[in-house]
């Protein structure tokens, strides 16, 4: 997806054209040369590697290594291929005056995180992390008596996905086979209004939470959605603020770090909160282990 409309300067030709893969982990270079496409390329694990052999590259294919300090040095750069979804990081005025074209990968992870949210709701519903934690500790937990207390069931439970694209969709998608009831929130409630039992503006988002044993932020970080989930949206959904067990998870999320639980999570919206068990919610980060580029 092109980012924006920019004056573009246009690409070398082909046999003078030079693509830089820029990645702490992912071998994209490696893959890239199964393709025998002829086209002269080089891969970066490092920061101090981009900086070093940036002004080099016509085309950048590249996600957290990136820094805006960086086009100072990017003298023949004309393209940038992020391999996020989320391109807020790049400083868009900056690359227009320079011609530079910028691309998302949006929709590249929508079944990996997707996917990632039903394996936490299943974990927060059948309290895996406290058998991990018994079984590591060789402890055999005792029969509980109080059902609230119990391991449950996603069937029948309603999960509210606040954001109803790619990656909110297919979630709808895996949850709705699951047996749970799905509702959500969308910018335009028109589009995709099948995807979930009932899609609602986002100015209902107070008024949907309390039907939500789940809650799934996977709205993109724009100024409107920025800090949406906030402190008035915290305690409408737990009843009384400051029951919030969050697990902090970078800027993957529009929740408001000073709200309940200090759920450190600005950002493109990757944020699971779920109902645990004796009351209160947990947070965690979708986007940290679903193939989410760092």
């Amino acid at each position: 997806m092109i980012v924006g409309r920019m004056a573009a300067t246009p690409l070398p030709e082909r046999e003078h054209l030079t693509i830089c893969f820029a990645h702490v982990a992912y071998r994209l270079g490696e893959r890239f040369a199964l393709r025998n496409t002829g086209i002269r390329c080089f891969e970066l694990r490092t920061l101090h590697e981009l900086e070093a052999r940036i002004g080099a590259a016509d085309v950048l294919v590249v996600s957290g290594l990136w820094r805006n300090e960086l086009l100072d040095r990017a003298k023949s750069l004309r393209f940038i291929q992020s391999i996020s979804a989320g391109t807020d990081q790049y400083a868009r005025e900056a690359l227009r005056a320079r011609g530079i074209r910028l691309a998302s990968a949006q929709g590249a992870n929508e079944g990996a995180v997707a996917e990632h949210a039903m394996a936490l709701m299943l974990a927060l519903a059948r309290q895996l992390p406290q058998a991990r934690d018994n079984q590591a500790r060789r402890h055999w937990r005792a029969m509980i008596s109080d059902p609230a207390l119990r391991e449950d069931e996603l069937a029948g439970k309603t999960l509210l996905i606040v954001g109803l694209g790619r990656i909110g969709s297919r979630l709808a998608a895996l949850a709705s086979g699951f047996g749970m009831r799905v509702i959500a929130t969308k910018r335009n409630p028109a589009v995709a209004a099948d995807a979930a039992e009932l899609v609602a503006a986002q100015d209902r988002l107070l008024e949907l939470l309390p039907q939500a044993d789940f809650a799934a932020l996977t709205c993109p970080l724009t100024p409107q959605t920025e800090l949406l989930f906030g402190a008035a949206a915290f305690a409408q959904a737990l009843g009384v603020p400051g029951q919030c067990r969050a697990r902090p998870g970078g800027r993957r999320a529009g929740a408001d770090p000073g709200a309940a639980g200090r759920a450190d999570c600005r950002g493109g919206a990757r944020l699971l909160l779920g109902r645990a068990a004796a009351g209160g919610f947990t947070a965690v980060d979708v986007s940290q282990r679903a193939g989410h580029p760092a």
